[in-house]
């Protein structure tokens, strides 16, 4: 077909138009009006694989890898891929911050002065990454079309992957699926052999199992399994590609990562960077696994971890392929989630996106993230769950004062039900009853789409586009016009949150598991904050599921309890010359007769590290015990004293 009948049907396409979800019209492809609605998609692969000779299950099987078939409200990727071929387009895309609302110091630590790094800017466009004007050149189709129009983006990544393909020295064909290894490994944009390698092989891995399910705009998309499907991996020495360095990776085997290490460097004086030598776990349990999100592209990202005067984080993860590179050993403490007490005992992993732009995050990188921290977290015996594997918005403040500067990604889009389920650990529950005392929060992500508004950073009170969200907003009352709660941390004269994105003072997280207060009806209410806050959550259309564990409460007669953002030891404990270091509690407090879900129990720790010289550092162990509590969208820490602690029937 030439171009210009191609360009031609596109343009005719437009006026038969199918309305597939609340504000999104979408191109029928030719041919498909004999389909039902809601498999025009399925048709869309079909017809452009026919068209440009590509094998239907490969078609299909790496945009799963990319986008899970879903259209995505026609907004960028994390890394400025849009539509079920995530074709990538850096100009459009451009970049947000969750650091725009946030003064975090990193390190989190009142023994050492804080850090303000700058925070980092936009990148060029790669060339392997802006494979929207390659998609262009080869259909004709302008860049515009192929990003807003779902019919059209799948042609354009079928015309790249027989461009691919060509480029190989192959002939595009309907045939043997088996012979696409090195097409399929090119369409990663990875820059190295293993990376490339690792995306493929997760492709070929989906087409043995296959895969079904109804997207995010409700289309009915599935791909057939292929079991023994054997591809033709010396395609992969053809690619030109570079070999990256894994002699000190701490990976599973099963995914591409590389070292790249972040420099432990004397600046000067006293001052060095850009994170501390332990020697964990002998020194120090690991007990928690933080994901963020860059507020970078991949090459900017890599630039600032290597800066000695910047800060530092174990691992970053590539959004196009699911790449890994690591930075930090696991034994030592990197400067990343804001907070001492929580860095000193936590590994971070920095997922390439920007929280902000609400933006979307690729199944590559879901895939091989998940595969990380459950490798990670059989290593140091860490729990799978949402009181051990922490979004940086879910970590507290220090002290008071730092409460309204921490950071709040990986933000509201993040799929945790869809992460827990590649973890081997799923969200799984019963439904919740009048008797039920505690909840996980659990909303069906595609269907939950919040108003949240301020994603554009050039029009901050325009609404975000609709889009899928694990986040559930609380209510002063149990109707939908009701204020929300308010957070003094956030906002100290008590006036109530906003649908901001960024503003998390009223609002629970997927996987988040809360003390039930009330229930009234559709409406259930929790205890967040100090306060009862209510939620929409009618039996057909659950938003969290009943569940077992235990809750805290104040020891009655005794009065409000302080809460704290660290489990730091009591003063008696510091040995000669270690500083003590005060236990500050938060400006909030856990009020008589109020119920929260417990995390863990756990002993009083500090780690001392402000020298260069690694033997002058020291761990504190104190008497004192805390409880670590789900108090409102981050969590928080009570002493062990304070309260009692409750077993939760289901």
């Amino acid at each position: 077909m030439s171009l210009r009948s191609r360009t031609t049907r596109f343009a005719l396409a437009a006026f038969s138009i199918t309305a597939v979800s609340a504000g999104l019209v979408l191109a029928v492809p030719s041919g498909a009006g004999a389909a039902p609605p809601d498999q025009h998609r399925q048709h869309a692969f079909s017809e452009a694989a026919a068209e440009f000779g590509v094998p239907d299950e490969i078609l299909l099987g790496v945009s799963y890898l990319q986008s899970r078939w879903d259209y995505n409200a026609g907004t960028p990727s994390t890394s400025a891929g849009y539509g079920p071929m995530h074709l990538t387009d850096l100009r459009t895309a451009g970049a947000g911050s969750h650091h725009d609302d946030g003064t975090e110091d990193p390190r989190g630590d009142d023994a050492r002065e804080a850090l303000h790094p700058a925070e980092p800017g936009p990148a060029e466009p790669a060339d392997s990454l802006q494979t929207i004007d390659l998609a262009a050149d080869l259909t004709g189709l302008d860049a515009a079309t192929l990003r807003a129009d779902p019919t059209a983006n799948i042609h354009g990544g079928a015309a790249v992957l027989a461009h691919y393909q060509r480029e190989l020295g192959e002939q595009p064909s309907t045939g043997n699926a088996a012979d696409w290894y090195g097409a399929v490994a090119r369409y990663s944009g990875g820059s190295d052999t293993a990376a490339a390698a690792a995306f493929a092989d997760e492709v070929y891995g989906v087409l043995a199992s296959g895969e079904q399910r109804v997207t995010d705009d409700g289309q009915q998309v599935r791909l057939a399994a292929h079991p023994g499907l054997a591809p033709d991996r010396g395609q992969l020495r053809e690619l030109g590609l570079r070999d990256a360095k894994k002699s000190d990776v701490e990976c599973p085997v099963s995914i591409s990562c590389e070292w790249i290490p972040a420099p432990y460097q004397r600046l000067g004086g006293d001052d060095y960077g850009n994170h501390d030598k332990a020697q964990r776990p002998e020194s120090q349990d690991i007990d928690y696994i933080i994901i963020h999100d860059t507020e970078g592209y991949w090459d900017t990202v890599l630039d600032l971890v290597q800066d000695p005067t910047y800060v530092s984080w174990h691992y970053s993860l590539r959004s196009a392929d699911g790449h890994i590179a690591q930075h930090i050993k696991t034994k030592d403490v990197g400067w990343h989630a804001g907070n001492w007490y929580v860095n000193a005992k936590s590994i971070g992993l920095e997922h390439e996106g920007f929280a902000a732009k609400g933006t979307w995050y690729t199944e590559a990188m879901y895939r091989t993230s998940a595969k990380l921290v459950r490798y990670l977290a059989d290593r140091y015996d860490i729990p799978l769950d949402r009181g051990h594997i922490l979004g940086h918005d879910n970590i507290p403040g220090i002290t008071p004062n730092r409460v309204a500067g921490m950071h709040w990604d990986p933000g509201p889009y993040w799929n945790w039900a869809h992460y827990f389920e590649l973890l081997g650990a799923p969200l799984h529950g019963r439904p919740a009853t009048s008797d039920t005392q505690l909840v996980t929060i659990a909303p069906r992500f595609d269907a939950n789409q919040p108003a949240f508004f301020g994603c554009d950073r050039e029009a901050p009170a325009e609404v975000c586009p609709a889009r899928g969200s694990g986040s559930v907003v609380l209510h002063t009352e149990p109707r939908a016009d009701a204020p929300l709660l308010s957070d003094i941390g956030l906002r100290p004269d008590g006036s109530p949150a906003t649908m901001r994105v960024s503003d998390i003072g009223s609002r629970m997280e997927t996987g988040q598991q809360y003390a039930v207060a009330e229930v009234r009806g559709e409406w259930t209410a929790v205890w967040y904050l100090g306060q009862k806050g209510w939620f929409h959550n009618p039996r057909s259309a659950p938003a969290a599921h009943a569940t077992t564990g235990r809750m805290a409460v104040a020891v009655p007669g005794n009065g409000p309890v302080p809460v704290y953002g660290r489990a730091y030891p009591e003063a008696g404990a510091y040995p000669d010359g270690v500083p003590v270091q005060d236990i500050v509690p938060l400006q909030y407090s856990l009020p008589e007769g109020q119920r929260y879900s417990v995390g863990q129990v756990t002993g009083s720790e500090y780690y001392r590290a402000v020298t260069f010289d690694p033997a002058q550092h020291v761990v504190v162990r104190g008497k004192t015990r805390y409880v670590q509590i789900q108090f409102g969208h981050r969590v928080a820490f009570v002493k062990a004293d304070d309260v009692l602690i409750l077993p939760a029937r289901r």
